[in-house]
């Protein structure tokens, strides 16, 4: 958490929040935060008088499109961002601060303190770490059926973990893999190499529709997860097989069972989505 529902919904709500606003001062509290550059100082000196021309998303990145580079941040597990009067209350765990000249602030707040913050110039982030071994974006234009198959269906790992493996395809979390497994009817452990073209399909849909539902209801709130606006989302309400172990499945009323896969709790419906093994092929006899 969050995933790319949720980091969507954020970059959504700060679109509206911050574009436009310029930058007058930047107050770094935790230095760990700010991995590019590596002086906390100089992160602050070249933000001063730049303004937000944008936000996007690549995977779970959150892009701060700037007049001069990018600014490039992930939430990690409980990192969160904040609009707020310079005259409020600056709340505990607030890493960050973002002033502006109109006496609005942008905080950064994370409990964890796993967030991390890459300043680029121009657009040489999208070739350059954290952003540049990323796999294909599953809400893009660029997601089709081919390139989804192309990707993951010759491997012979287990599905579960070659979806979270953000090298193939970005924004996949432990939620929505368990999500989009049950709903195309393929047990976790099943490996990519034995699906066939209509599983593939059917995972391919699957993972595009999960993930549009998350984003039209404002992602998941499992935890501790708000927009920027401090708002949870509501997809939780809509999950048919995560955290429902030992609840009916809505399909088949069996009981939904729950095991690791890939070092990460899974859940999953026996009957909806058995485990199909691959047949041995007999040496032909002499």
């Amino acid at each position: 958490m969050p995933e790319l529902p949720e980091v969507e919904t954020v970059r959504r709500t700060l679109s509206r929040l911050v574009v436009g606003k310029t930058i007058q001062e930047v107050e770094v509290r935790l230095k760990r935060i700010i991995q590019k550059p590596e002086e906390p100082e100089l992160f602050a000196d070249l933000l001063e008088g730049q303004t937000i021309q944008g936000v996007s998303r690549r995977g779970k990145f959150l892009r701060f499109l700037l007049d001069d580079g990018v600014l490039v941040s992930h939430l990690r597990m409980e990192g969160r961002y904040g609009l707020y009067e310079a005259s409020d209350e600056v709340e505990p765990h607030t890493h960050v601060i973002f002033r502006f000249t109109d006496g609005t602030e942008l905080r950064y707040r994370d409990v964890r303190q796993f967030g991390t913050m890459h300043l680029f110039a121009g657009e040489e982030d999208l070739s350059s770490k954290p952003l540049h071994k990323l796999g294909i974006e599953p809400l893009d234009e660029s997601f089709t059926f081919d390139a989804f198959r192309q990707a993951i269906g010759k491997r012979s790992t287990k599905i579960k973990p070659l979806l979270l493996n953000q090298a193939y395809i970005v924004g996949l979390g432990n939620i929505y893999v368990d999500e989009a497994l049950f709903r195309a009817g393929i047990h976790p452990e099943r490996e990519a190499a034995s699906l066939t073209r209509l599983e593939l399909q059917r995972l391919h849909e699957a993972i595009v529709h999960t993930l549009q539902s998350s984003v039209e209801a404002g992602g998941s709130s499992i935890k501790s997860y708000v927009n920027g606006q401090g708002e949870s989302g509501n997809f939780q309400h809509s999950l048919n097989i995560y955290g429902r172990n030992g609840k009916p499945c809505v399909n088949c009323g069996s009981l939904i069972e729950k095991t690791v896969v890939g070092g990460r709790g899974t859940h999953f419906c026996l009957k909806c989505q058995p485990l199909k093994r691959k047949r041995s092929v007999p040496k032909n006899k002499l």
